[in-house]
């Protein structure tokens, strides 16, 4: 299937995911007859689909046409799906009742799920959700060959237009999982996240996106740095996919990190710094204006403690996070030319192949990660989360960013490996979107979901 806009008749949809074979169950009707309508499936989140299936009240059956009737009706604007699988999805929902109606507990049970399109529906990951009751109902959007910035999505119909405005880039490179959240054509969808590539669409679509420490979550591919995670509407629905991710039924893990559930509040105000710029980057007034209004909600709610005595000063992270993920070792020279194009031209490289094929790095950027560690680790002696805007700018068009760095913010992070998480933060005055991102030490997502449920209770997102 590709999202375009062409309509309906132009929409291709695969009977089953690539690498799969399954019997053939049938292909899912357009619409949901005698079950739940799509408008009812776009108003809940996933933890109420999973509830209502689980009681009885839904079967995965209904609730997976409704989503495919949703994506059907919606995705020829928005172009989020790159194809969707009827067939399997069909027989995924036919186990999910099965095991339900045996008594199973699912806590994801029947919950329609997006795939980014670089991810195999057989990974571990992957595993790890379909078995936690999760439907995969097709591939999302990621960006396609020819550019060097890769916030955007690409289809066979055009690119992957924002749900919010179609003349901005939906961001990347989990481009089409945050675009189908934030139209509800599925209220869960996976992503990864390597500079920023779950954070910049989550702060661009107006969805919440978390990315796991690093080597959190079962590895996937070759890439070093990258780490799981979902794009969701609620922190529930964040929190228990994370905990499913994790295979831990209701946590992350087993240790401190344990995701608490969805009412309860932060222990105490939690401590927290603001940086508009982590000491490097060129932030729009702006941007940094909206971010910064959401932290002071944050402050006057009690749901976190300003600290603005901590100093946050960090070293710029490009050239070493660059090395991180390629190094020069094991390159050609045509790439090692690319890189240093992309270095001076303020772009980022492709994050979703470009891996690390040896642990040889130069002694400049290995010095650069001990000190950017470092630095981190002394702001975390001090108080319990870091807040900066999500990126330093708005989302830009279809035609690229320019010379604006949107992972400016974003991937000191992948380099530290600590969790961070975008919020959505409200809008600039021309009504783009922007995000608040959260980071907190190692381990502490639970601490990060706990800040955006407390937000949600509040209004304030």
């Amino acid at each position: 299937m590709s999202g375009g806009g062409g309509g309906d008749e132009n929409r291709e949809s695969r009977r089953t995911p690539a690498g799969l074979d399954t019997d053939t169950h049938g292909d899912m009707s357009a619409c949901a007859h005698g079950g739940m309508s799509a408008c009812a499936y776009a108003g809940m989140s996933a933890c109420e689909i999973a509830a209502a299936v689980s009681e009885g009240r839904l079967t995965a059956r209904e609730v997976t046409e409704a989503a495919l009737a949703r994506i059907a009706a919606s995705d020829g604007a928005v172009r989020a799906f790159t194809e969707t699988w009827p067939a399997w999805a069909a027989g995924r929902a036919a186990e999910v009742d099965r095991a339900v109606r045996a008594g199973a507990r699912l806590p994801l049970a029947g919950v329609p799920l997006g795939v980014k399109n670089t991810q195999r529906v057989t990974s571990p990951r992957l595993a790890r959700l379909t078995a936690a009751g999760c439907v995969p109902v097709g591939a999302t959007a990621t960006p396609g060959p020819g550019t060097e910035w890769q916030t955007w999505g690409a289809t066979d119909c055009g690119p992957t237009r924002n749900p919010l405005g179609p003349r901005w880039s939906p961001g990347g490179s989990s481009a089409g999982s945050a675009a189908a959240v934030a139209a509800r054509m599925v209220p869960l969808a996976t992503g990864s996240d390597g500079a920023g590539s779950v954070r910049i669409p989550a702060a661009w679509c107006a969805v919440i996106g978390l990315k796991t420490t690093g080597g959190l979550a079962p590895a996937q591919g070759r890439t070093v740095r990258s780490a799981p995670g979902p794009l969701a509407r609620t922190a529930g629905d964040a929190a228990a996919y994370l905990a499913a991710l994790q295979g831990s039924g209701n946590g992350v893990g087993g240790g401190t990190g344990t995701v608490p559930p969805t009412g309860t509040p932060p222990p105490r105000p939690v401590r927290t710094a603001w940086s508009a710029t982590l000491g490097f980057a060129d932030t729009e007034d702006e941007v940094a204006g909206a971010a910064h209004g959401l932290l002071e909600a944050l402050t006057s709610a009690r749901i976190t403690a300003a600290r603005p005595a901590v100093t946050v000063l960090l070293p710029d992270p490009a050239r070493c996070w660059r090395e991180l993920r390629a190094p020069d070792a094991g390159r050609s020279s045509l790439e090692a030319a690319r890189a240093d194009l992309n270095a001076r031209s303020g772009r980022a490289p492709r994050t979703d192949h470009h891996a690390a094929r040896t642990g040889r790095v130069s002694a400049a950027a290995a010095r650069t990660a001990s000190a950017l560690a470092r630095a981190v680790a002394e702001v975390f002696t001090e108080v319990d989360i870091l807040a900066t805007p999500t990126t330093p700018g708005p989302p830009h068009g279809h035609e690229g960013p320019g010379t604006a760095l949107s992972v400016a913010l974003t991937w000191a992070f992948n380099v530290t490996g600590h969790p961070a998480l975008s919020l959505p933060a409200g809008r600039t005055a021309d009504g783009a979107p922007v995000g608040l991102q959260l980071v907190a030490p190692h381990g502490r997502e639970a601490d990060l979901l706990a800040v955006a449920a407390a937000a949600e209770r509040e209004g304030l997102v």
